[in-house]
């Protein structure tokens, strides 16, 4: 179990600071002791909770499906891609 002290601004209740010693907490507290105050705070170490998962490392759709194929002739392909050549007469812009 870890203490340290916590400086808070009375009006708001903004945490100014946390200090691991009280008379740190209470040099901070007296520079102006109308608007602040501080007050010890328990870290228990005890509560950290260890998580262990399993999982599949594929897609919940995709178990069962067969593997996919390729299709080699990339000439195909190219011919869709490709935009036809121009047949018309070049325009003179001078």
């Amino acid at each position: 179990m870890y203490d340290y002290w916590v400086v808070i601004e009375k009006r708001t209740g903004r945490v100014i600071a946390q200090c691991g010693q009280e008379e740190d907490a209470i040099m901070l507290f007296g520079f102006d002791p109308d608007k602040r105050s501080y007050h010890k705070q328990k870290f228990i170490m005890d509560q950290v909770i260890t998580v262990t998962s399993t999982t599949d490392k594929q897609l919940s759709g995709q178990q069962g499906l067969p593997a996919a194929k390729e299709k080699l002739p990339h000439i195909e392909l190219q011919q869709q891609v490709w935009l036809p050549a121009n047949q018309q007469i070049p325009v003179n812009t001078k």
